[in-house]
């Protein structure tokens, strides 16, 4: 049976790639695996259809066959382990990539979501411009552990996994902020993981929708 995943038909970011069923789509691409895509709306997502499997009211959400999930981690996580491709066979090598899958959610993309909860929802806020200095000097501390660990390697530990795909995707969220420019490997890092045919294919599946969207 094919997958099925939840989008926004009209993504707030504008076709950039950053909407949380990137990292789906991108996912299944590098499978090799085919995937239907339901667009909703947000009037849509906050239905009791939709509630129905995302209890948050957010998407991506994925179904097939009978198992119904939420959270992006944890669909990459679903399809990583049920296709080849994403995940090392050897078990110790398996274990890290996986062990990077988290690092990027729990570790890394906290204080960069926190850096655009206050340039976004908050920049309007007496604290913020007191805040936005320790937000960067977060990111900077962690940027700078995840480059010393990268060093000149292509990828974090050996062959590309889902554990890149997730670290790649949590650090386009940075976009034009210039912190990871400050790191010359992990720009390239993230070029180069962007250079790769499924993200380009998982990439134009998303802007087409923005198109569509747009009237473009």
């Amino acid at each position: 049976m094919t997958p099925t995943i939840t989008a926004f038909k009209a993504s707030p970011d504008r076709g950039r790639g950053l909407a949380r069923d990137m990292r789906v789509r991108w996912a299944f691409e590098e499978v090799g695996q085919a995937y239907e895509v339901r667009l909703v709306t947000f009037e849509e997502m906050k239905a009791p259809a939709h509630m129905g499997l995302h209890p948050f009211g957010q998407i991506p959400t994925y179904e097939a066959g009978g198992l119904a999930i939420f959270e992006s981690g944890a669909i990459v996580f679903q399809i990583a382990q049920t296709h080849a491709g994403l995940l090392p066979a050897e078990a110790d090598a398996r274990a890290r990539a996986i062990n990077w899958l988290f690092a990027a959610l729990n570790t890394v993309e906290p204080p960069i979501l926190e850096l655009q909860t206050a340039l976004l929802a908050e920049r309007d806020k007496p604290w913020t411009q007191e805040r936005l200095p320790m937000i960067h000097d977060a990111i900077h501390v962690r940027l700078g552990q995840l480059s010393a660990r990268l060093a000149d390697a292509d990828w974090l530990d050996g062959a590309f996994s889902v554990g890149d795909l997730m670290m790649v995707s949590v650090l386009q969220r940075l976009g034009s902020s210039g912190l990871v420019a400050e790191f010359p490997n992990l720009a390239a890092y993230v070029a180069r993981a962007e250079a790769r045919p499924a993200y380009r294919r998982a990439f134009e599946a998303q802007y087409a929708v923005f198109l569509a969207a747009s009237g473009g």
